[in-house]
């Protein structure tokens, strides 16, 4: 079964044969590239070994009948080669010892490398336990930093703040001490201009004593020198001056024991003219505190007779009116009891706790309806309603029914930016259904739509329901959400920390970028983003003021913006219609001139939005176009039509909405 070369050893093929090939078609005169060629040539021609066609037909056959799917594969895999070259070792009788020693070899190596394995087995799951465990502490510890950091750079700005007061507080003190220091010098130099007329005034009186001494000394030498007759005479003549100066005296404290000196009359003159101005001021004073007490004593008593009008009105009002309700013993009926009817409860109005009520009723008789009757499939009937017969309620509960739409949605902005045309939502919204849910498109889309026809007060429900049946443009929802995402990525900027917290300092500088809100709008974002914090709280969440429930509920802050948005456009359009006047019907051009009057920034683009809005057209001749003035401004306000620029007078505001 062997194919003997020419010498008689085992053949090489194919090194065997190509080596003879190449000594008998060896040609002296030949290049190298004509050689090789012809020795391929001549290796297609010579046959394989028939003992080596056995061995790869039996190594073939051995290998398809393995399952190569077990754990131990790759060792099955190993015994037919290993019988192979027990073959080979069989029939290779001089060279069977050293084959059989180095297969050996590598059996001995095989068993020692399992052996290893297996030792090194538990200490593979070991490595993979404590690896485990390092990365969860690791996380811990990550996390444990991360509050510790939050918590110092909260610090760190309580401190900074200090540090700014201690600053105030130290330039209000440097102020201080330099006044005092001021008003020292002053005092001292007074004080040292006394000290040196004190001085002066001592020296006088020393040298006015001294001289009265000295004429003492004299007078009283010369009268020792006079004659005793001359002293009585003088003495006596002395006396008489005595008694007249005396009785002078008399009557001059008699004529003037009532009047003052000069200089007390002077200081109490000065005192008397310095109360007499103040009398006039307090005078002053006094009128006008009569006056403000007269014209509050009239508006005290105009208040009291509103007062008591109100009251009269109030009781006659309580009387003819139904009492108002009680609210709370609706957390009986309503599923999840008093705090999920406080949650839905929260800030709202009487009628808008009717809206509410009436949800919860619809939504739980929806949930008792088992088919809807269709709609029928004419004209007048939406795409998305056409059906003849029942349609199964597949009951779905409100959470659902967001998800649904949110994902409408998002797949409708997805195709829209790949494809870059704009579909209309009723087209869309089937088409949806049908690719999701095949057959059964129908059940879901009569069950969304009652859920949306039901739950008004739900934003996601009742917007998806306004655009889908034609009540409000799709714009004014992009515009919408626009704003909101605007908004949030200003306050994200504004956050160099990436606390998720601002300040209402900061909360405020950034509510102030919208240029166009009144100082009231602004206020009220302000106190909608603190309806959770306590007066003395300054750190505002602004992260969670943009966070929605299950439901698809947003926040009030995220309420107030939408709100504001509606009243803002209302307050637009109540300027232009009462630009347009008493018409009845407008042209293009009196509307283009109506728009640029109430807003002088708009820009040639924006007008021609609104044009289109307003005619529904677009118009090569728009100079011809003639629409109802009413019908005009329902379009508009089905769009997202908004302020350009400021306004340049403060137009009136009523009358729209209720219109």
């Amino acid at each position: 079964s062997f194919q003997l070369s020419a010498r008689g050893h085992w053949s090489t093929w194919p090194a065997f044969a190509s080596r003879q090939t190449v000594l008998r078609n060896h040609k002296p005169c030949c290049t190298p590239e004509e050689r090789q060629s012809s020795n391929k040539e001549a290796l297609l021609t010579i046959p394989k070994p028939r003992y080596l066609e056995q061995l790869e037909s039996y190594l073939s056959k051995e290998l398809q009948s393995l399952d190569l799917t077990k754990n131990n594969s790759q060792e099955l895999k190993l015994q037919p080669y290993r019988e192979i070259f027990e073959f080979f070792i069989d029939n290779f009788k001089t060279y069977k010892p050293l084959l059989s020693a180095i297969k050996n070899e590598y059996e001995v190596t095989l068993a020692h490398q399992k052996k290893t394995i297996r030792t090194l087995e538990p200490l593979k799951a070991m490595v993979t336990t404590v690896s485990e465990e390092c990365t969860r502490q690791i996380l811990a510890l990550q996390e444990k930093e991360k509050d510790e950091i939050n918590t110092l750079k909260q610090e760190k700005q309580h401190l900074l703040k200090f540090i700014d007061n201690m600053k105030e507080e130290k330039n209000s003190l440097q102020t201080q001490v330099e006044h005092l220091r001021t008003s020292l010098a002053e005092e001292y130099a007074r004080y040292l201009n006394e000290y040196s007329a004190r001085k002066l005034l001592l020296a006088k009186l020393n040298d006015m004593h001294n001289e009265r001494l000295d004429m003492t000394r004299h007078q009283v030498q010369d009268v020792k020198g006079e004659d005793v007759v001359k002293l009585t005479l003088a003495l006596k003549i002395a006396r008489q001056d005595l008694t007249k100066t005396q009785m002078k005296l008399n009557t001059m404290l008699a004529d003037y024991g009532d009047d003052v000196s000069r200089r007390d009359f002077e200081s109490l003159e000065k005192k008397y003219s310095d109360l007499l101005e103040e009398t006039k001021t307090l005078q002053k004073d006094f009128d006008q505190l009569h006056k403000e007490y007269e014209t509050l004593l009239e508006i005290h008593r105009e208040t009291a007779e509103e007062r008591d009008n109100f009251c009269s009105e109030l009781q006659r009002v309580q009387h003819n009116c139904t009492p108002r309700p009680k609210w709370a013993k609706c957390s009986e009926v309503v599923a999840g009891g008093a705090d999920r009817w406080g949650c839905l409860a929260e800030g709202k109005t009487s009628d808008q706790l009717v809206d509410v009520l009436l949800e919860e009723i619809g939504t739980g008789v929806l949930k008792e309806i088992n088919v809807f009757p269709g709609w029928g499939k004419g004209d007048k009937v939406p795409v998305y309603l056409r059906h003849e017969g029942e349609v199964k309620n597949k009951k779905l509960t409100k959470r659902d029914v967001v998800n649904i739409l949110k994902d409408v949605w998002k797949e409708k902005i997805a195709l829209e930016q790949q494809t870059g045309k704009r579909s209309g939502l009723p087209e869309f919204f089937l088409s949806y259904l049908q690719k999701k849910y095949g057959d059964a498109a129908m059940e879901w889309s009569y069950t969304l739509y009652e859920h949306m026809r039901l739950c008004p007060s739900n934003h996601v429900l009742s917007s998806f329901y306004d655009i889908l049946t034609g009540k409000v443009g799709e714009e004014q929802y992009h515009g919408q959400n626009q704003l909101i995402s605007n908004l949030q990525k200003e306050l994200a900027a504004c956050d160099s920390s990436n606390s998720g917290s601002l300040t209402s300092k900061q909360f405020r500088q950034e509510a102030d970028s919208f240029p166009l809100k009144r100082k009231e709008s602004i206020q009220e974002l302000v106190d909608a983003s603190r309806y959770k914090l306590d007066s003395t709280e300054d750190l505002i969440d602004y992260i969670s003021l943009f966070k929605e429930d299950e439901e698809g509920n947003a926040g009030p802050f995220v309420a107030k913006l939408r709100n504001q948005y509606v009243r803002e456009k209302q307050e637009y359009l109540s300027q232009l219609k009462n630009k347009l006047g008493a018409s009845t019907e407008v042209n293009a051009d009196d509307l283009k001139t109506a728009f640029c009057t109430i807003d002088p920034d708009i820009d040639d683009q924006t007008l021609d939005t609104y044009l289109g809005l307003a005619y529904q057209v677009q118009r090569e001749q728009p100079d011809q176009e003639v629409v109802p003035v009413e019908t005009a401004l329902e379009r508009l306000l089905a769009g997202d039509v908004r302020r350009v620029g400021p306004s340049p007078r403060e137009g009136s505001t009523a009358g729209f909405e209720g219109e």
